[in-house]
């Protein structure tokens, strides 16, 4: 079959808007994740009494089904449940730092956990306040060696938001799937979608590995 670049031509407009929504839906929800993440991170690391058991719940649901279950129940299912209404960018943003909260969570417990305690110890022993223990010393160290993990999380997100066309949101997936039916062109569509894709993972991976290289991990 003759690959026919007219068709990625005339496309292509169509395919910088979905890759566009595409971009707004990851940074919403690594943003909104990074938030949830860190606080459910520091509770898991602490053990804070009883929310410690909720946070633990949370993580177990979210890593437990699909991200397609998820988002379907939270466009579909939740808004019956709570009287309300949620559009499909709304929902899809929502899921993705619903899900990807859960999994930093972990990245950053595990990250808070790793420091050596003698540290924490000598920041106390200096007149240091535990919050500016955490603060000064512990967080700074923690945040660092968060990097790489996060780095791979922001990329699964940003791939994760493909399934997003489950609930008709016009992200590049859905773009490429409309595009396809129109044409009957699936080669030339899918080939210049996973170009696409491939374009903002490596953006991504770029940005991080700078973040990385400028801050020594310990």
């Amino acid at each position: 079959m003759e690959f026919r670049w007219d068709v990625v031509w005339t496309a292509m407009p169509q395919m910088i808007q979905g890759a566009q929504l595409t971009a707004q839906i990851t940074l919403l929800g690594i943003g909104g994740g990074l938030i949830i993440g860190t606080l459910c991170g520091l509770v898991m690391a602490f053990r804070i009494p009883v929310i410690h058991w909720l946070v633990f719940a949370y993580i177990s649901v979210i890593r437990g089904t699909p991200i397609v279950v998820q988002a379907m129940f939270i466009y579909f299912a939740l808004p019956m449940t709570l009287d309300i209404t949620l559009s499909g960018f709304a929902a899809a943003s929502l899921c993705l730092a619903m899900n990807a909260g859960a999994y930093i969570t972990e990245i950053v417990r595990g990250a808070v956990i790793s420091i050596d305690k003698g540290l924490t110890d000598a920041g106390l022993a200096l007149g240091m306040s535990y919050p500016q223990v955490l603060m000064t010393v512990v967080g700074p160290l923690a945040f660092r060696r968060t990097i790489p993990p996060l780095g791979n999380q922001f990329i699964i997100s940003l791939k994760d938001s493909a399934l997003f066309l489950v609930i008709g949101v016009a992200e590049l997936a859905q773009r490429g799937e409309q595009l396809t039916a129109q044409t009957g062109r699936a080669l030339e569509i899918w080939t210049a979608v996973a170009v696409f894709y491939l374009i903002m993972t490596f953006t991504l991976a770029m940005i991080m590995r700078m973040i990385e290289r400028r801050m020594t991990i310990l």
